[in-house]
């Protein structure tokens, strides 16, 4: 018998939520096939079966949040073989170490037992049996630490009764199980009770504004989390050109046309991605990561781009981009995008990303200031395409022209350094034969 672990599917993940089981108890399973679809930090993704077998037990349901390593399920070589209801089944090992045993206080001192045992005041809370610590997931007993709830108050909706991270949010929500203060400090309002006008104001607010809570997707919150501290933690700095896009504009349409047969179109997109990795292989210092006070340079280079989906912002990588031909990069962003939207994408599909593109010009912005994806260096926003009067050799004259704009980590990269790269960038653009060269 096999137990499955949840498992760490992006660099970034430190947890996920089951989505969806796609097998369930009693089916036949063989190496490769989909067990359950995992929402993590970036997407959903597809959990494959490493072994043959039949899925004898799901340890979580969906919707629960489960840490990584946490024991999710059970594979064994017959449909009625019967897991042994070991700690690992409800709580990993390392759970296991951080809560102190049953005979013993939170500092690790052992209390004193009475002589006899006391009547019980009243019944086990909710989620007890025989005065058992409740059944709880690690993440649930920090929520309910930040959130100052008693977590033995909290009735579990997960299996075996056990607490996932819904039920502390709701309990936070209801205040139904906020620890009791002291006497001595009833008189004096707590920070939580200062707190209640306010939820309470908020809350009139909303009826009035006929506002209602977003249920948002782990994507999202992760997404948030992530560029709040990108922002907070990265010093950024911008660099801004404007490029004349007349060669861009007459390049593609030769390529289109040479491709037509092939049912290939190469979109200005594909020219951007390529012109970057060609300006990242003559600048590889822009090519880095500040990593833990290291400066780490990357000698593969892996341009990510940006994909809008309803959960939120995902950046596909495409591998090696300087040695992919423009018809193999719009083909693979096609593929990954499209993979993207379905929630497809696979973890390889989406790690090791060293210089990211997000191009907002069909959208008809004319630039914007993108926000760095850690651990990478740099990010270029790419703007519209825009007829623009400018000075040509003494003369006014109307000319196609795309705003680009350099997000920078200050950190790996110094303005000079930055600043030289963009300008290669622009050259190349508009000088496009450079690109296939």
């Amino acid at each position: 018998m096999s137990e499955i672990h949840m498992p760490r599917l992006s660099d970034t993940m430190e947890e996920g939520v089951i989505s969806t089981w796609v097998k369930k108890v009693g089916d036949k399973v063989a190496s490769g096939d989909v067990l359950v679809e995992i929402e993590t930090d970036k997407a959903v993704m597809e959990f494959e079966a490493y072994e043959d077998g039949y899925l004898v037990k799901q340890n979580v349901s969906e919707g629960d949040t489960v840490p990584i390593g946490e024991v999710i399920g059970f594979i064994a070589d017959s449909p009625d073989a019967v897991p042994e209801d070991s700690g690992s089944s409800d709580a990993p090992a390392a759970e296991e170490k951080e809560e102190p045993k049953d005979d013993e206080s939170e500092d690790g001192a052992k209390e004193e037992q009475p002589a006899e045992a006391a009547p019980a005041p009243s019944a086990p809370a909710s989620g007890e049996s025989n005065g058992e610590r409740p059944r709880t997931s690690p993440l649930a007993r920090r929520l309910a630490k930040e959130y100052g709830l008693d977590i033995t108050k909290i009735k579990g909706s997960g299996p075996k009764g056990r607490i996932v991270r819904a039920d502390i949010e709701a309990a936070a929500k209801d205040g139904s199980a906020a620890h009791d203060a002291p006497a001595a400090e009833k008189s004096t309002p707590s920070a939580s009770t200062a707190q209640a006008p306010a939820a309470q104001a908020t809350s009139t607010q909303d009826d009035v504004r006929g506002s209602e809570e977003v249920k948002t997707s782990n994507v999202r919150k992760v997404i948030a989390r992530r560029l709040t501290e990108s922002k907070q933690t990265v010093p950024h700095f911008y660099l801004r050109r404007a490029i004349d896009a007349e060669g861009l504009k007459a390049f593609r349409a030769q390529i289109n046309e040479q491709l037509s047969s092939t049912g290939v179109k190469i979109s200005f997109n594909d020219l951007i991605v390529k012109a970057c990795a060609t300006a990242l292989k003559l600048h590889p210092e822009v090519n880095t990561s500040w990593i833990n006070d290291t400066l780490v340079q990357h000698h593969r280079i892996n341009v990510g781009v940006a994909v809008a989906v309803d959960a939120g912002l995902v950046v596909p990588v495409l591998h090696d981009t300087d040695k992919a031909t423009l018809s193999e990069i719009s083909t693979r962003t096609r593929e990954l995008a499209g993979k993207a939207r379905d929630n497809k994408l696979k973890p390889q599909e989406m790690s090791g990303g060293t210089f990211s593109v997000s191009n907002l010009g069909m959208f008809g912005m004319d630039s914007f200031s993108a926000v760095i994806n850690p651990p990478e260096a740099a990010i270029l926003a790419v703007g519209a395409m825009r007829p623009e009067a400018v000075v040509v050799d003494g003369e006014v004259a109307v000319r196609n022209r795309i705003a680009l704009e350099l997000s920078v980590d200050h950190r790996a990269v110094d303005g000079a350094v930055g600043a030289a790269f963009l300008k290669e960038l622009a050259e190349i653009l508009e000088e496009p034969m450079r690109i296939i060269l």
